[in-house]
């Protein structure tokens, strides 16, 4: 019994991928070696502060005591080696959680410097370097913004950093790269980023967009000198299990200030019922780290068999990597479609719908996204997503299970080859 019992995968196909697996043995084994760590430093955060089964229950109206709630905001805050942490089902999505960090920090007549040039596109408008004057955004506040291109490499260019930094209250890192074809920063490359900051103004504030980039390395921001990460729970950090929510770590005063913008100004934390969502938040945490390491197998599983079909994978199996997105430069149109909807036939839900490309809010291109997950929009979960632009990329993200998610990359294979889009 095998895959083509269940699935018409072309066997020449399937000769490839046991290719790729091979050449990705190497590379296999130091995600194992990460997961191990990562494993170890959640489950002594577990141990030490007394996680019991009274933490899961939820509680209602406005939440006072909530014992889980607290707890909780404990643990991530020794995972991710800060004083404090905001972790709430709250937030909406990464970008809120961002939205709530930068208006809790900033004050009218401050200054953010993206570092790592133009943030991601649903940020352009909480920032106000797009959309219209008037909606609420930093620029409204008198809050100013200026960025630091990257170099034509992709890489942080940190003599400039060290200059543009001056008069600056944050400086702000994206780990992840968006829509683009910049290889995501390791802890490392922020490293560097972080002593060109204190160069230039040794007072600012370092914060950090960790999206996607949670357990991919035995290290996080906050490491290696970051003041403050911020976080999505339906990616890396909430282990598929997490159905919402975001986080927010750091130092304590900067983290009661963000508290005070999600709830208002005196509550903070004291404040905000659970639900009966403090189960899934603990036992997504648990899972993080393996669950990471099934999304790191599957990102360099399809980057090798997509090399040997012949396109452009950035980054490669075994290349350093800051986060768990592929980028696949699908060269057109009719390839990056195909590609998505082959990923969607490999979906445990909704494996049936065929997307399409739509104008989604947020974005200023068409977008197509390929998502049958058990949470809508969760990028954990085996996902690909891209705007219909130039380089035609497919960014593609996630996988609960390895080997479930390595038949999803086989059916978009698969799917452009029944469209006469490949040669082999």
């Amino acid at each position: 019994m095998g895959i083509r019992d269940y699935f018409q995968i072309d066997a020449r196909l399937l000769e490839l991928a046991e290719q790729a697996e091979r050449n990705c043995a190497a590379c296999f084994a130091e995600i194992d070696r990460t997961a191990r760590h990562n494993a170890a430093k959640v489950l002594s955060a577990f141990a030490e502060n007394r996680v019991s089964e009274s933490c899961f229950a939820g509680s209602t109206g406005y939440g006072y005591g909530d014992m889980g709630r607290e707890t909780l905001d404990k643990v991530w805050a020794q995972v991710m080696g800060t004083e404090d942490a905001l972790v709430r089902h709250n937030f909406v999505s990464g970008t809120h959680a961002l939205s709530v960090a930068l208006f809790g920090v900033l004050r009218s007549g401050d200054k953010m410097v993206s570092v790592t040039g133009k943030p991601y596109d649903t940020l352009e408008e909480v920032i106000g370097i797009a959309g219209e004057a008037g909606n609420g955004s930093l620029a409204d506040y008198g809050v100013t913004y200026d960025q630091v291109d990257l170099l034509p490499d992709g890489r942080a260019d940190l003599e400039s950093i060290e200059k543009k930094i001056a008069g600056a209250k944050i400086a702000y890192i994206q780990r992840s790269r968006g829509y683009s074809l910049r290889r995501a920063f390791t802890t490392a490359d922020i490293a560097e980023m972080v002593k060109a900051i204190r160069r230039g103004n040794p007072d600012a504030i370092i914060m950090v967009d960790n999206c996607y980039g949670e357990f991919v390395e035995d290290r996080e921001p906050t490491d290696v000198g970051a003041d403050i990460i911020i976080g999505s729970l339906i990616k890396n950090a909430g282990g598929g299990l997490a159905r919402t929510g975001g986080y927010i770590a750091g130092p304590a005063k900067l983290v009661e200030l963000c508290s005070y913008r999600l709830t208002c100004v005196g509550m903070g934390k004291e404040v905000g019922c659970t639900l009966d969502m403090n189960r899934e938040m603990f036992q997504g945490l648990y899972l993080a780290p393996d669950i990471t390491a099934n999304a790191l197998k599957t990102a360099a599983f399809a980057a090798e068999l997509f090399t040997l079909l012949g396109f452009e994978c950035s980054p490669r199996a075994g290349e350093p990597r800051g986060d768990i997105v592929t980028a696949l430069k699908l060269c057109n149109a009719e390839n990056l479609v195909a590609f998505c909807q082959g990923i969607q036939k490999g979906s445990p839900v909704d494996a049936y719908v065929t997307p399409e490309p739509w104008d989604m809010p947020g974005y200023s291109s068409q977008v197509i996204m390929a998502a049958g997950a058990f949470t809508m929009g969760a990028s954990i979960e085996l996902s690909a997503d891209a705007p219909l632009r130039e380089p035609y990329a497919a960014w593609m993200q996630g996988g609960l299970s390895y080997h479930s998610s390595r038949i999803g990359v086989l059916l978009a294979a698969q799917t452009m080859l029944d469209r006469n889009l490949l040669n082999l």
